[in-house]
């Protein structure tokens, strides 16, 4: 059911913890399935994304894609960390069951949050960026997999 990578991130979690006095830090959730995603980011001055945390209350699938994400954001640009897509994380998964695709959309609303919380926290603009939304649903899955 769940590709070696997903089982690899769930057993074995990169960056899991907090950021005291991060730059930005984001909590997402879905109400149906009860997942929560609290991802943090340490930003440099030249808005590098230095260290990145999270902390993730769900199933398999969750801790997976938060671990996976925090892989892709840290070492990149707030520019860059905007394109990285719920798709981005399943394919650097190598797959997730129909069912489960919802956590990598939490998964890029986490790290759009914690990026709202810095530009809010430092008065600038991010081009794409919105406000993240309270609850994450699977209606928002725009694409098949």
């Amino acid at each position: 059911m769940y590709t070696d990578k997903v089982m690899d991130h769930f057993e074995h979690p990169r960056n899991v913890g907090e950021i005291e006095n991060a730059s930005g830090m984001g909590t997402v959730g879905n109400a149906k399935c009860g997942d929560i995603m609290r991802m943090y980011l340490d930003i440099d001055e030249n808005q590098i994304i230095q260290d990145v945390k999270f902390k993730t209350f769900g199933c398999g699938a969750a801790v997976a894609t938060s671990s996976m994400a925090t892989e892709l954001v840290k070492g990149k640009t707030v520019k860059e960390a905007m394109e990285i897509t719920n798709q981005a994380v399943c394919e650097a998964l190598d797959g997730l069951p129909p069912v489960k695709i919802h956590c990598s959309l939490l998964a890029e609303e986490a790290i759009h949050a914690a990026l709202w919380d810095y530009a809010n926290k430092n008065g600038i603009m991010i081009d794409g960026l919105k406000k993240p939304k309270s609850d994450i649903g699977e209606e928002e899955v725009e694409e098949e997999y």
